[in-house]
């Protein structure tokens, strides 16, 4: 039986790196395990913090140890000019060349796993769509609508989908005179009121993100946000439960059953989501089967409003004093460690982390193969 070939693509420029490397680790185990050991050949690529990207031995090292690499610089390096394991993107200073790599053309399938900007933004999913090859996960516009917090929701807005108050600024607003700045926070506390949630637009893993209860907190997460993106959206604060599912399919996707994050932080930051111990998963969560239902109905609509495909983990506000849902995010490339909520929400409902990597790429096959990729 011949193997696909599966290129394994983490790493990245993002500050999301070492997330992705956990995140590939636990596919590569789950691709070498059963009955996928059979089926799938290995080949990773890993995408330095500088933007270079390698092939053989230094992806297979990565994997192995679970730490960064970074190589020397190949226009500085005479010795790693000639190497054709690695892609060079030159700094900004020099000529912008990129070095392909042999082993790309070996690849049948691509299983990106990059978080975070230039990962699941749409960026590397444009690349991979010129090199018409499948990959998992969503195209280039449900990836970029996934990322785009403020086109997210009015993607959403369109779709129906209840959602928090929020409200759009831009850097310039920020950054403007004194006259308008002060203006700007009245308008954003006359319709949000306090607390509220201070976001840039596209940066993921609650990075940038601040929590604020007063004028002078509001300022300074304001400035902080523009150092971020030069699109920032503040949302109304809610007292809520926080529930999540996933989604797997692509034109007739299931929804998972529904977990809930518990944590004694103050709202769920950096910190918390990747500091072990500091937040609890349950799953199934705790709640009513009417909310369970509404929660995996929404969740369909919102993989829909934003034409995603593959997987997706959609996030709700569930207030149990009204029993409204309200929905917050979606995840269209969401953490893939054996520990994170995506694969143990599909494990909860009958579908192990290696069946779950190798029902995404099949979906990434068929995907492809499908007219409307074709044409």
């Amino acid at each position: 039986m011949t193997k696909l070939r599966v290129g394994l693509l983490f790493g990245g420029c993002s500050g999301e790196h070492e997330v992705s490397i956990s995140s590939a680790r636990a596919i590569a185990k789950a691709l070498s395990a059963g009955q996928n050991a059979s089926k799938y050949e290995i080949l990773p690529f890993y995408i330095q913090k500088d933007g270079r990207w390698l092939a053989g031995d230094v992806p297979q090292q990565v994997l192995e140890s679970g730490k960064p690499q970074q190589l020397p610089d190949s226009a500085s390096d005479p010795q790693l000019k000639s190497d054709s394991s690695q892609l060079s993107v030159t700094n900004t200073q020099s000529l912008s060349r990129w070095q392909s790599l042999s082993q790309v053309g070996e690849v049948e399938v691509w299983f990106p796993i990059l978080h975070g900007p230039n990962g699941e933004d749409g960026t590397i999913q444009g690349l991979l769509t010129l090199m018409q090859v499948p990959f998992v996960g969503s195209g280039v516009l449900g990836s970029a609508l996934g990322m785009d917090k403020i086109a997210m929701k009015m993607a959403f807005a369109q779709a129906g989908l209840p959602q928090v108050k929020y409200k759009v600024v831009n850097r310039c607003q920020i950054w403007s005179n004194p006259c308008i700045f002060p203006k700007l926070c009245d308008e954003i506390e006359a319709t949000l009121d306090y607390p509220c949630f201070v976001k840039p637009a596209n940066l993921g893993s609650s990075v940038g993100i601040a929590k604020v209860r007063s004028r002078q907190e509001l300022e300074a997460a304001l400035d902080n946000a523009a150092s971020y993106d030069r699109r920032i959206i503040i949302e109304a604060g809610v007292v809520a439960r926080e529930l999540e599912c996933a989604v797997l399919g692509n034109d007739q996707p299931k929804a998972s059953v529904v977990g809930e994050i518990t944590y004694k932080s103050d709202f769920y930051d950096y910190e918390t989501k990747y500091t072990e111990g500091k937040a609890d998963l349950v799953i199934p969560a705790p709640v009513p089967d009417i909310v369970t239902r509404q929660i995996q109905e929404m969740a369909l609509q919102a993989f829909a409003a934003v034409d995603a495909a593959g997987l997706a983990r959609v996030d709700f506000f569930y207030v149990e004093a009204t029993g409204e849902v309200l929905i917050n995010e979606i995840n269209t490339l969401p953490g893939f460690t054996a520990t994170s909520m995506y694969p143990l929400l599909w494990d909860h409902s009958g579908v192990s982390f290696p069946e779950l990597v190798d029902q995404l790429i099949q979906l990434a096959v068929e995907r492809y193969s499908s007219p409307e990729v074709m044409e």
